[in-house]
C-alpha cells in the first residue's frame, strides 16, 4: 500500500499535471468543430485549469454517427459477453492504477476533498465498471412455457446508441454508474459531462481505449447543456438518453425526446430527502453523526442529502446540539489537505445559490442555529460553512426546494403518522432515513414513505447490488444492481412453431 500523500505532495503533482480539455471521438482527442473553448476554473482557488472544447450540435452529429457505425459493425456489440467482461475488468484495473491522477483531477475540478476523491469516487467508479463487467456473462435469457410444438424465446439486445448526460457533483462515479451497464450490454455511448467538471470523463475515455475498448464505442463531448446536451437529446439517431441532474432539466429532456424520435429517457433527478429521528432512536449520538455527514459530505452537493431532518419533539434540542458539535469536524478546509472533510462548492454560481437559500430561510422565519456564512475568501475559492436551521415549516422554501449545499432544515413532529405525512409532503421521493428502536415502527414508516431508498438506523447505505433511484419527480429507472441493465437493453420475443 502506498504512503498517503501530504498536501504539499498533492500540490506538487497538481502543478506538474498536464490537463487535456479536448473532445474524444472515434478514439481520438479533437477540438470542437467550432474551435470554441471555455475556461475550466477550479473552485479551490479560482485558477483556470484548462481550456475545454465547447462542443455543440456539429460535434454531436459526428459523435453519434460514429457511435452508430461502431455499433452496427459489431466490433463491440457482437463480442461474446465473456470477452466484453475481460475488457471491462481491465478498464476497472486501469482506473485503479491511475487513482492518484483521477482523484486529483476530480478535486481540482469540483472542489471535493482529495481523501474522498480517491477513497470514494475512484474506488466507486472502478467498482461500478468491474461489477457490471462481471455480471454480463451471468445474465440469462428466458424460454417461455409453451406447448410441446412451440418455442418462445425472450432475449435481450443492446439498444444501440446511448447518450449519457452526467452531473458535476460526482462526475466520475455517476459516469461509471451509467457506463458500466451501458457498455457491458454492448452499446456505443456518447458521454456528455457537466461543463462544471468535465476533466475526469475526458481522461477516462483514453484509459478505456488502453483497456481494449474498441475506438468509437465511448465518445466524450464536453460542453454546455443548452448546446451539445440539447443536441444529443433531440438527435434522431440516439436510442436511449440517460441523465442524472436537476428535476428542471430532466423535464426538459423528456420534452426533447418527445419532439424527436421518442427515445427512451431514464432520469435520476432531484431530492429533498427526509431523515426521520424518533424519540426512541437507539443511539442519538450516532444519529447526530449520520445527520451531520448526510448534509455536509461533498459540501452538501448530493442528491440524497438528508436535507430535511425530521425530529420528534422529545429529542429536538439535544439532537440539534449534538449535530452542531459534529459539524465542527466538517469545517471547510483546503481540498488538497488529506485531513480536510469539507472542501469548496463547485463554483461561484452555486455559492450564490446556497447563500440565497440561507437568506430566504432567515427571511421566512426559520432559526439559524449554526453556520450560514461564506469562509476562506482569501483563497480565491468558494467555501461555505455547514448550516443548521431549526423551527422550519415544511412549506418554507428551504424545506421544499433542493439547495444542493450544506443547509440542514430541522422540522419537529409528534408521532409516526405526522412524521410520515411531512416526509411525503414533497415533489421528490429519492431517499429517506428512519431512526428507531421499534422494529414495527421502522417497517411501518419505511413502507409508508414514497421513496426509492430507505435506510434504517443509518444513512446512505447500499452497494452495487442495490438499485439507486426514486419516486415522483426524483425520476425513473434505476442505477446500480441488475435492474440498471433494463435501461440499456431491448426485450425481444421470438416465437417458433415446430412442424
Amino acid at each position: 500500500m502506498s504512503t498517503p500523500k501530504s498536501r504539499m505532495q498533492w500540490q506538487a503533482l497538481a502543478d506538474s499535471m498536464s490537463i487535456n480539455g479536448s473532445a474524444f471521438i472515434a478514439g481520438e482527442y479533437l477540438d470542437a468543430q467550432s474551435k470554441l473553448t471555455f475556461d475550466c476554473i477550479s473552485p479551490i482557488d479560482g485558477r483556470v485549469l484548462a481550456k475545454v472544447a465547447s462542443c455543440d450540435e456539429a460535434d454531436a452529429n459526428i459523435a453519434v454517427q460514429n457511435a452508430r457505425e461502431t455499433f452496427k459493425s459489431g466490433v463491440w456489440a457482437n463480442l461474446a459477453p465473456v470477452k466484453r467482461k475481460q475488457i471491462m475488468i481491465r478498464f476497472a484495473e486501469l482506473l485503479e492504477q491511475h487513482a492518484d491522477e483521477l482523484a486529483l483531477l476530480e478535486t481540482l475540478d469540483m472542489g471535493k476533498p482529495i481523501q474522498y476523491s480517491k477513497a470514494v469516487d475512484v474506488v466507486g467508479a472502478a467498482r461500478a465498471i468491474r461489477w457490471s463487467g462481471e455480471a454480463i456473462d451471468k445474465i440469462y435469457d428466458e424460454i417461455a412455457p409453451t406447448a410441446h410444438n412451440e418455442i418462445g424465446m425472450i432475449t435481450r439486445e443492446a439498444v444501440g446508441v446511448v447518450a449519457a448526460i452526467v452531473p458535476w457533483n460526482f462526475p466520475m462515479l455517476m459516469a461509471c454508474w451509467k457506463l458500466g451497464p451501458a457498455l457491458a450490454t454492448g452499446n456505443s455511448v456518447v458521454l456528455k459531462p457537466s461543463e462544471k467538471s468535465p476533466l475526469t470523463a475526458i481522461r477516462m475515455a483514453q484509459i478505456a481505449i488502453e483497456a481494449g475498448l474498441p475506438k468509437g464505442v465511448l465518445n466524450v463531448l464536453p460542453g454546455f447543456g443548452h448546446t451539445v446536451g440539447k443536441a444529443l437529446a433531440l438527435h434522431m439517431d440516439v436510442d436511449t438518453l440517460v441523465f442524472t441532474g436537476s428535476t428542471k432539466i430532466a423535464k426538459q429532456l423528456m420534452i426533447y425526446a418527445g419532439e424527436s424520435n421518442m427515445k427512451r429517457v431514464w432520469l435520476e433527478a432531484g431530492g429533498k430527502s427526509p431523515n426521520i429521528i424518533f424519540n426512541d432512536a437507539p443511539d442519538l449520538k450516532k444519529a447526530a453523526q449520520a445527520a451531520a455527514s448526510a448534509i455536509a459530505f461533498n459540501q452538501g452537493e448530493v442528491c440524497t442529502a438528508g436535507s430535511r431532518l425530521l425530529v420528534e419533539s422529545g429529542v429536538k434540542d439535544e439532537l440539534i446540539a449534538l449535530i452542531a458539535e459534529e459539524l465542527k469536524s466538517w469545517t471547510p478546509g483546503h481540498p488538497l489537505d488529506p485531513s480536510t472533510t469539507s472542501g469548496a462548492v463547485v463554483d461561484k454560481q452555486q455559492l450564490d445559490n446556497v447563500l440565497g437559500y440561507i437568506q430566504s430561510g432567515v427571511d421566512e422565519g426559520a432559526t439559524l442555529n449554526h453556520g450560514g456564512s461564506q469562509v476562506m475568501q482569501d483563497t480565491g475559492g468558494v467555501y461555505i460553512e455547514p448550516t443548521i436551521f431549526s423551527n422550519v415549516d415544511n412549506k418554507m422554501t428551504i424545506a421544499k426546494e433542493e439547495i444542493f449545499g450544506p443547509v440542514l432544515s430541522v422540522i419537529t413532529f409528534d408521532g409516526m403518522e405526522q412524521a410520515i405525512e411531512i416526509a411525503n409532503d414533497t415533489i421528490y421521493g429519492l431517499a429517506a432515513g428512519v431512526w428507531t428502536s421499534d422494529i414495527n415502527k421502522a417497517h411501518k414508516t419505511a413502507k409508508a414513505i414514497r421513496s426509492g431508498m430507505v435506510w434504517i438506523n443509518h444513512y446512505d447505505g447500499g452497494d452495487m447490488t442495490a438499485p439507486f433511484g426514486g419516486y415522483k419527480q426524483s425520476g425513473n429507472g434505476r442505477d446500480k444492481s441488475l435492474h440498471a441493465f433494463d435501461k440499456y437493453t431491448e426485450i425481444k420475443a421470438t416465437w417458433l412453431v415446430l412442424e
